[in-house]
């Protein structure tokens, strides 16, 4: 059999089809027919268990059903509640609720925790943490991998008595927020615009999908992407002084972003792989699918950190640009992951912590926290709560899905509570008006002991995808 022949019985992760090749291999040079070879692999594929003892494929057959040869011994589902604590349990969907039960379940599970932004997700909920052992689960980390919060504090205040610097200046800022990043699914820079960026420099030979993925990232490099992405122009109100910068109001540049089309391939690739691994899995638990950290989840890990400082970049591209155009410099740049794994110490012992859709929030760690375009987001400090896994919400956490926000809204109407606001909406989808959202202070009054605020950001001018912003 050939590697191509393999791939289209299913048997699309690299090592293992080599695994199998190499058992076919010796197979045939003990007389083993093409037919019967042919054969074992595709019971091999239909039924892994039942070939743990074969001379020749028992190898690759206990890896598939987890080298016991009995399947996977998942966890009591009846205590599945102890095992994770919630934060703001009376505004989270039942269907958040249940895959978070699913996910402690896992024989890989430590625990977990429900930030009070979460929703429904896939595999993991948004607003999931969980905490495993030996292992990283690619659809916890998320598609977005890497997505992330930056802020940049300008030498502009805002001072009562005197010309509001955005409204003096929005035409101005307007121009160089539309002229220094690209919005939805795709967008790119081309030609002299493309970005330049050390993060190019990196060595993305480090897996077959970070290779393929270079030349994309060339071209999204400083772009924004769809959804509930932006860029956003607004005031920042600090109360006390906070990392040198003084009590007061300042314009400040808010923007939300992650790793683009090669973290969204770079998923698909190493989701897909733990699914092969794993293919007699529950359906209920498929896109829990692992990778272990002594094999394939240290390739994953190694283009997942690539993916996180891609991020990075993405955002940096995009503060430098509009900060260089406005011939300013910032006084404070605060910024943080929300789609990640960190290999933290828990409870005496080392775990990957999964944050999809959650802000890191150990003691001292700064985090931002984001509403809607029409909504605050705070910048926060972490208090350390071992129950959270040192975690917190990652923004206000929809309450209706996208199909059903385009049902139920229509422009008008948010035009003009945008405008009692004092918000310039540049363009964005339907799918994302404030109504889709939960109220951000609620979620913040349910994690108070998880975080404590240190300034708030309210939008002035908003830039999202333009993704249906019409009269109506």
């Amino acid at each position: 059999m050939k590697a191509r022949e393999l791939e289209k019985l299913g048997f699309t992760f690299r090592p293992m089809i080599a695994d199998i090749l190499k058992a076919c291999g010796e197979a045939r040079s003990t007389g083993k027919s093409a037919t019967d070879i042919r054969n074992a692999v595709h019971k091999l594929r239909d039924d892994a268990a039942s070939m743990i003892d074969d001379a020749h494929f028992g190898e690759v057959a206990r890896q598939i059903v987890g080298g016991d040869g009995i399947g996977y011994q998942f966890k009591d589902a009846e205590t599945a509640t102890d095992r994770y604590q919630v934060w703001g349990a009376e505004n989270i969907d039942q269907g958040a609720l249940n895959q978070m039960n699913a996910a402690v379940r896992l024989p890989i599970s430590v625990g977990g925790a429900l930030m009070p932004d979460a929703h429904l997700g896939y595999g993991l909920p948004i607003g999931g943490v969980l905490a495993t052992e030996g292992a990283v689960i690619p659809y916890a980390v998320g598609v977005d991998i890497a997505c992330r919060v930056m802020l940049s504090v300008l030498p502009m205040p805002i001072e009562d008595g005197a010309p509001d610097p955005i409204d003096r200046h929005e035409e101005q800022l307007i121009k160089v927020v539309e002229k220094n990043t690209r919005f939805g699914a795709g967008a790119a820079f081309k030609g002299r615009s493309l970005r330049e960026h050390e993060v190019l420099e990196r060595d993305w030979n480090i897996t077959p999908i970070t290779r393929k993925t270079r030349e994309k990232a060339a071209c999204q490099l400083g772009t924004s992407g769809g959804g509930n992405h932006f860029v956003d122009v607004g005031e920042l109100e600090i109360t006390e002084e906070f990392r040198g910068v003084p009590a007061g109001r300042y314009v400040a540049i808010l923007t939300h972003s992650g790793s683009r089309g090669p973290g969204a391939m770079t998923c698909e690739y190493y989701s897909t792989m733990a699914q092969h691994l794993h293919p007699r899995m529950p359906r209920e638990f498929r896109h829990l699918a692992w990778l272990p950290m002594d094999s394939a989840g240290a390739e994953y890990w190694a283009a997942m950190e690539l993916m996180g400082e891609f991020a990075s970049a993405n955002h940096h591209c995009i503060h430098q640009t509009i900060l260089r155009d406005l011939k300013l410099k910032p006084l404070l740049q605060i910024e943080n992951h929300h789609n990640f794994a960190w290999k933290e110490e828990h409870g005496g012992r080392e775990v990957i912590v999964h944050r999809k859709g959650a802000t890191p929030a150990a003691k001292g760690d700064l985090g931002i926290i984001p509403g809607s375009m029409a909504t605050p987001a705070y910048v926060v400090e972490g208090k350390g709560k071992p129950e959270s896994y040192d975690s917190a919400a990652h923004g206000a956490g929809r309450v209706m899905s996208r199909k059903a926000a385009k049902n139920t809204f229509r422009w008008n109407p948010v035009r003009k509570e945008l405008v009692k606001k004092r918000v310039t909406l540049i363009s964005a989808g339907l799918d994302e008006v404030p109504g889709v959202y939960k109220n951000i202070d609620q979620v913040m009054a349910d994690q108070s002991d998880l975080v404590d605020v240190k300034a708030r950001f309210l939008p002035r001018i908003v830039k999202m995808a333009d993704d249906g912003f019409v009269e109506d």
